[in-house]
Parts: C-alpha cells; structure tokens; sequence
C-alpha cells in the first residue's frame, strides 16, 4: 500500500472513532513522547534523580510552549 492510500484509510478509521477513543489515543503519544524525553533527559543527565528528571521535562515542555 502507498503512503497517501495508507493514510486515507487511517484518516478514515479515525473518523469512526469516538472522541473518547481519539483523545484516548492522544494522551497514549503524550506520554510516549513524554517517556522518551525522560529516556533522553536520563542519557544526558547520569545518576540524576526521578524529580529532576520530571523538573527537567517540565522545562522542556515549557520551552516548547514558548517557541
């Protein structure tokens, strides 16, 4: 299958979808997203703590905001 004809299908089931179902699949990629930033903060940042790993993803997240 093509890009285009894959994503028109995708496009299509999302429709289908409730809006629970689709704010349900959001909030799953946040935090994915947000675990892989906490990864990275933790490669960058040896030995560093769970509450500075969060502090750090906050001023990212904030930084972003900002942009």
């Amino acid at each position: 299958m093509k890009p285009e004809a894959a994503l028109a299908v995708q496009i299509e089931r999302y429709r289908r979808m409730t809006g629970e179902q689709r704010l349900e699949i959001a909030l799953d990629l946040h935090e994915f997203a947000c675990e892989v930033a906490r990864e990275g903060i933790r490669a960058q940042h040896s030995g560093i703590t769970e509450e500075q790993v969060e502090f750090l993803l906050r001023k990212r997240i904030e930084l972003l905001r900002r942009a």
